[in-house]
């Protein structure tokens, strides 16, 4: 399985903010959408991510207030990243290594969508049931040998 594979079943949504956006109104948007993280484009390009455990970690730095910065002050500005041809498997290695819960997905320099670790671990939970669903149904019709028989 690819992160293509579950771009396709999870849609290609995108939350984005700019840098420059005060930060107040980038929290505002995820509580809003309910949404864990919002990607950071300028020009068009990645700029970094905006996730809650950065959202956090400013309220930990700024005494429990958000303050009156931008989203720059806040986000990831070098995010993990992965492309529609990863697959799963090294997504899920890269996830628990770098203990990231979003990961913006790259085909070039266009950013495709963003997926998440509940995203791949739905998706690997569908794959397995289906597989086991079809392992079960491949033994239940398994023919009979002549040992068997006797």
């Amino acid at each position: 399985m690819k992160v293509a594979d579950i771009l396709r079943v999870k849609g290609t949504a995108l939350y984005t903010v700019t840098p420059d956006a005060p930060l107040k109104d980038a929290v505002n948007l995820m509580a809003e959408l309910d949404i864990g993280s919002a990607v950071v484009m300028e020009f068009g390009e990645l700029t970094g991510m905006l996730t809650f455990r950065e959202v956090i970690n400013r309220l930990h730095q700024n005494g429990g207030a958000i303050g009156d910065v931008t989203t720059r002050a806040a986000m990831d500005p070098a995010p993990l990243t992965v492309t529609s041809d990863t697959d799963i498997m090294e997504v899920r290695r890269l996830m628990l290594e770098r203990h990231a819960r979003y990961l913006p997905v790259m085909d070039g320099r266009t950013l495709a969508g963003v997926i998440s670790f509940y995203d791949v671990a739905r998706a690997v939970l569908e794959e397995q049931s289906f597989e086991n669903k079809m392992l079960k149904a491949y033994i239940r019709d398994w023919p009979e040998t002549e040992e068997a028989r006797s």
